[in-house]
């Protein structure tokens, strides 16, 4: 017995919807596990440590600029830090403050020099950014206020979380 419901036009119509619907519950499925991190403690206040736009060109090298200063990525895989396996402390290329240690460094394979937690908690500073359309966690040098990298909630135990810092934000010290 085949039943007809409704014409061919309406049941086109009713596809698309349909395929449509699911395609947003599953993109907001994936917005909600991708969700900001840490960024209800962000404090608005003055850096520490501060510098003329002119003083931090002259003091940073341009790709440590674009970076740190302008909010900037490197490219994956060809950085600096990405596949340095030393022991030693990873600093802030802008303020030298410490942020990062070898013990808590971890190979992503993403690219980037990956961490599960910084050296202090209040080392870094966290807010929204929202620059590519969807929520993420940004993260910076809470004494300068220099772009790190980001914050995402897939690291390995015991965080669960991976910082994904770019290489010529920061310097190593073995």
């Amino acid at each position: 017995m085949d039943l007809k419901i409704g014409n061919k036009k309406e049941n086109l119509i009713k596809r698309r919807c349909f395929i449509l619907g699911i395609g947003l519950l599953a993109t907001d499925f994936l917005l909600l596990l991708n969700r900001p991190l840490l960024v209800a403690g962000e404090i608005n206040r003055p850096y520490e440590f501060t510098r003329s736009d002119e003083q931090w060109r002259q003091i940073l090298t341009p790709e440590q600029y674009r970076i740190l200063r302008q909010e900037g990525t490197e490219a994956p895989f060809v950085n600096k830090y990405c596949d340095n396996k030393e022991k030693g402390k990873y600093y802030c290329a802008g303020c030298d403050q410490l942020l990062f240690s070898w013990r808590q460094k971890f190979d992503s394979q993403t690219g980037w020099p990956s961490f599960w937690q910084p050296m202090f908690s209040d080392s870094i500073g966290t807010r929204l950014d929202m620059k590519l359309g969807y929520p993420r966690t940004e993260v910076h040098c809470s004494r300068c206020g220099g772009h790190l990298g980001h914050v995402f909630n897939d690291g390995p135990a015991p965080t669960y979380l991976r910082y994904c810092i770019n290489s010529a934000a920061l310097n190593f010290k073995p």
